[in-house]
C-alpha cells in the first residue's frame, strides 16, 4: 500500500527531506499590495525579507484555495492508495478548513486525512516528517494517521523573535499581544499551546535568548528529533545546531528557512526550534519563562 504525504508551506520543511520522503507541499499566498506570490514559488526569500523592511505596503498572506489542494490531491492520488494532508494549527489559519473543502472536490477515490498539527512552521514539518517515514516503510493509512496524531502530541516548539511588531501588523500576534507593553529593549520569547501562540518569556540580549532555547531542548532530554529555522540568520542557526550538538546527535537536527508566508509575521531575526519527544515519554516538557512572564491560560 502507497500512502502519501501533504503539507502546505508553512512547515518551511528542508526541499532536501520533502524529496526524500515524497511529501507534496501546497503553497500558501503572500500579497505586496497587487502583487501576489506563491510562498516558495514566486519569490526569493532574500528579495520577500528586503521588501518587507523597505515596503510602505505591510504584506498580507491567504491560504491555499480549495482547488489549489483538491489539484494537488488528485495528481498525488495518481499514485496513493491514501493521504494524509498535515498543516498549520487552525487556529492560525484557515488552511486546514481549505483542504478539508479541497478533499471535496477529489475526483478520486483515494482516502484524504486532514491534520491539525496544532502548530506552525517547522512544529507542523515535524509531524509531516513522521508521518512521511511510517509511510515510506508501507504502512497502511490507519498506521500513518496514527503516527501522524501521535507526533502531535509530541511535539514542542518556541521561538526567538526580535521584534513583535510584525506579528501585530499581520493580526497573528494572539495571547503573545500580553507582551506588548513589556518590550524595552528585550527579545520576545513564543511558543504554541493548544493551537495558539503564548508569550513564554523575554530575554535581555539575543545571546540570553538562545541560552532559553538551549534550555528548552536540555530540559526535554527524550528527544527523537529537533528542527530549527531561521529567517535571516543561517549562521546564528548552525551554531545554535553546533551547541545543541553538545548533547544531542546534530544528524536529527533539521535546519530550514523561515518561508514568506510565516515571514511576514515573524520578520527578520526570528529564530524557532521545534522538537519531537519519542513515544511514551515520561518527562514533561517546560517552556522557557521568565520569572512575570510564564505562559498564560484562559
Amino acid at each position: 500500500m502507497t500512502v502519501r504525504v501533504v503539507t502546505d508551506s508553512t512547515s518551511d520543511l528542508p526541499p532536501e527531506v520533502a524529496r526524500e520522503l515524497d511529501i507534496a507541499v501546497v503553497p500558501l499566498y503572500v500579497r505586496f499590495g497587487e502583487q501576489v506570490y506563491r510562498d516558495g514559488v514566486d519569490i526569493k526569500d532574500d528579495e520577500f525579507y528586503r521588501r518587507l523592511v523597505v515596503s510602505p505596503v505591510h504584506p498580507s498572506t491567504s491560504q491555499p484555495t480549495p482547488a489549489d489542494f483538491a489539484g494537488v490531491y488528485n495528481k498525488v492520488a495518481k499514485d496513493a492508495d491514501g493521504i494524509v494532508s498535515v498543516h498549520i494549527s487552525r487556529k492560525m489559519s484557515g488552511t486546514c478548513d481549505s483542504a478539508l473543502r479541497g478533499r471535496e472536490m477529489l475526483s478520486s477515490p483515494c482516502p484524504v486525512e486532514v491534520i491539525d498539527s496544532e502548530s506552525v512552521s517547522i512544529g507542523a514539518g515535524l509531524v509531516a516528517i513522521a508521518a512521511a517515514r511510517v509511510a515510506k516503510t508501507g504502512a497502511n493509512l490507519q498506521t500513518v494517521l496514527n503516527e501522524a496524531r501521535q507526533a502531535v502530541e509530541q511535539t514542542h516548539i518556541c521561538g526567538l523573535l526580535d521584534t513583535l511588531k510584525y506579528l501585530h501588523r499581520g493580526g497573528r500576534i494572539g495571547k503573545a499581544k500580553a507582551l506588548l507593553g513589556s518590550l524595552l529593549n528585550v527579545k520576545p520569547i513564543l511558543a504554541m499551546r493548544d493551537g495558539e501562540l503564548v508569550p513564554a518569556g523575554l530575554a535581555r540580549t539575543r545571546n540570553r535568548g538562545l541560552d532559553k532555547l538551549t534550555d528548552f531542548v536540555k530540559e526535554a532530554l527524550n528527544i527523537q528529533e529537533i528542527g530549527l529555522v531561521y529567517s535571516t540568520s543561517a549562521a546564528e542557526a548552525v551554531s545554535l545546531r553546533e551547541r545543541l550538538g553538545s548533547f544531542f546527535s546534530s544528524e536529527r537536527i533539521h535546519i530550514s528557512r523561515l518561508g514568506p508566508a510565516l515571514g511576514v509575521h515573524g520578520g527578520p531575526g526570528t529564530l524557532l526550534l521545534a522538537l519531537r519527544e519519542k513515544a511514551n515519554s515520561l518527562k514533561k516538557i517546560s517552556l522557557p519563562s521568565q520569572s512575570g512572564m510564564k505562559p498564560v491560560r484562559d
